[in-house]
């Protein structure tokens, strides 16, 4: 049976290779026959290169004929813009995000056919089986594990294979430097709550999660947003200015890698840069790292904290996008604010309970970790790739979007005038829920953005979803100028 290195690797030869026009659209591939012979690998291997290659758009098969090279329609879109230079960035006053969210959320508990607004796979892609016979034997094992106190500062196992994986992303640590959480989100609520208070200013990228904004509204802090790239991600030079021109920014949260909603990776020189900037101005780097996991490269990619010499960064990260939505398990490292981190996470919530973190560190310590991930970094991207030409083939001329280099999701830029809170409101009342782009601002600038979950199987009901989506967008009209 062949790696998936191999095919992988004759997939990126035989991509180049159309890419630079070699192979060009309509020419017919080398037969899966020929393939074999030429690379010396067996019948598996060619057909699950061409077979990879079909997943993402650059080939077609045709009956009795072979494989065909063929364009992406979505490589006729352009792609996602870059922001606008900003001369001056306000901080923004509260306008009710949390009661914009809360409404969105609570229409979307609707019963949906297809839901489009999730930041994760779907349940089937994830490791239920290994998980389930995990928590079998624990149990069997641990008997009193339910009705038993929980170890403080949480299970010495996890933390430990934790500490171990870090190394994967370029962090050196001790695994009683772990803290376990209740998920990314209440490990972005400690490290917000060690290094500010209400009335401080917070930057963060622009846009960013809205459920960062609830934590900063339910905080009393305010967010101050900075233009980040669909590309390269948070911009270094708008934030320096935001710096020099505030004084009470106490805080700079980021998503380095697979940024939500943007799906933006940044380089390695910018994480270097920001790390620096924020060490030389003495203020706190929180690292959201909750998807680098599913980046499309096999070297995961480094964490901004691998530059942390001062413990000025706190690493936040998560197991719920990549292992196993419904044990809620998130980590952090808190650098100089341990001691801090330690009693909030105490006063706040208490330790996690025990079993799912036994299930967790098993899993994590095992050879299956591994390869799932290998599979759903597969399956995800075959699964992008699906979305995106669904996207280029029914959406409206104007429309935009760069294709993330991993992930759940893409971020889409409808026509200008599109109102993404329309758009919602319409693609709910058949049945289709979506995440609209007002939902990731305090302000409406990315009120004609959607962001489109591609964690699902792509079924014919998902095309017809897809479809009706694409026209529900297409029958938008130009907003009328107030006089």
């Amino acid at each position: 049976m062949s790696t998936p290195i191999l095919y992988r690797q004759l997939a990126d030869h035989y991509l180049s290779a159309i890419q630079a026009g070699t192979l060009a659209c309509g020419e017919r591939m080398p037969s899966v026959r020929k393939l074999m012979q030429l690379h010396h690998i067996s019948l598996s291997t060619a057909l699950q290169m061409c077979r990879y290659l079909e997943a993402q758009g650059w080939l077609e098969a045709r009956p009795r004929s072979g494989y065909f090279v063929r364009q992406p329609r979505r490589m006729n879109l352009a792609p996602a813009a870059e922001p606008r230079p900003v001369k001056r960035i306000d901080p923004a006053q509260f306008v009710g995000i949390h009661e914009r969210v809360s409404a969105i959320i609570a229409q979307g508990q609707r019963q949906v056919k297809v839901n489009l607004a999730r930041a994760t796979g779907a349940p089937e892609l994830y490791p239920h089986q290994q998980l389930r016979q995990l928590t079998s034997s624990i149990l069997r094992q641990h008997p009193y594990l339910l009705t038993k106190a929980i170890s403080p500062g949480g299970n010495r196992e996890l933390r430990a294979a934790l500490a171990k994986r870090a190394l994967d992303v370029g962090i050196s640590t001790r695994a009683d430097e772990v803290v376990i959480t209740h998920g990314c989100i209440e490990a972005l609520n400690l490290a917000l709550r060690a290094v500010a208070h209400a009335g401080d200013v917070i930057a963060v990228e622009s846009p960013t999660f809205y459920g960062l904004l609830q934590v900063l509204e339910s905080l009393g802090m305010k967010a101050l947003e900075i233009p980040t790239s669909p590309h390269t991600g948070i911009s270094i030079e708008a934030l320096e200015l935001a710096m020099q021109t505030y004084d009470n920014i106490k805080a700079v949260v980021v998503v380095p890698h697979l940024q939500n909603p943007l799906g933006s990776i940044m380089p390695d020189t910018h994480k270097q840069r920001l790390v620096s900037l924020c060490e030389a101005q003495h203020i706190p780097l929180i690292e959201d790292d909750s998807y680098s996991a599913l980046c499309n490269a096999d070297n995961i990619p480094t964490a901004c904290k691998h530059w942390d010499k001062s413990g000025n960064v706190i690493y936040c990260a998560s197991l719920h996008k990549i292992m196993a939505p419904g044990l809620r398990i998130g980590w952090m490292l808190a650098g100089r604010w341990q001691a801090r981190v330690d009693m909030f996470k105490y006063a706040q919530t208490r330790y996690n309970e025990e079993l799912s973190q036994k299930v967790a560190a098993a899993f994590l310590q095992s050879t299956h970790y591994d390869r799932h991930l290998r599979r759903l970094r597969v399956t995800l991207r075959q699964q992008r790739e699906k979305m995106a030409e669904a996207i280029a083939r029914y959406f409206p001329e104007g429309t935009r979007f760069s294709m993330p280099d991993g992930g759940v999701s893409i971020w889409v830029e409808m026509p200008a005038y599109c109102s993404s809170q329309a758009v919602f409101d319409a693609a709910l009342e058949q049945g289709i829920l979506i995440s609209p782009g007002l939902l990731y601002s305090n302000s409406n600038r990315f009120d004609h953005f959607l962001r489109i979950n591609c964690g699902t199987h792509y079924s014919e009901e998902l095309d017809a979803a897809m479809r009706n989506l694409g026209l529900i967008v297409a029958h938008q009209k130009p907003r009328k100028a107030v006089a």
